[in-house]
């Protein structure tokens, strides 16, 4: 299953780049590049989304719309896309 979750991304004043998710809770990730910064969100939304899950209950919050974030000069958004595969064997 596809998800997609929007990424606020800016650079930090050591020169690295830091990526939060806005909807999922203390997701975070950094990188010494923006693509570095990009591909760490990756894996972090993956980690994120898969925990949440296999967890009973799971719930996934709501994706809040890139035109509704408040933004701060220097920072941009990218949409990450994770695919998470739901079940185990169905391809054998």
């Amino acid at each position: 299953m596809k998800f997609i979750y929007p990424a606020i991304i800016q650079k930090t004043p050591s020169g690295t780049f830091r990526a939060v998710f806005p909807d999922l809770a203390c997701c975070e990730a950094q990188g010494d590049t923006l693509e570095d910064a990009v591909d760490a969100a990756n894996e972090a939304a993956y980690n994120w989304i898969e925990l949440e899950l296999s967890e009973e209950g799971a719930h996934l919050p709501p994706v809040s719309d890139v035109a509704d974030l408040k933004l701060t000069e220097g920072e941009v958004v990218r949409n990450i896309c994770v695919n998470v595969r739901l079940s185990d064997g169905w391809d054998e």
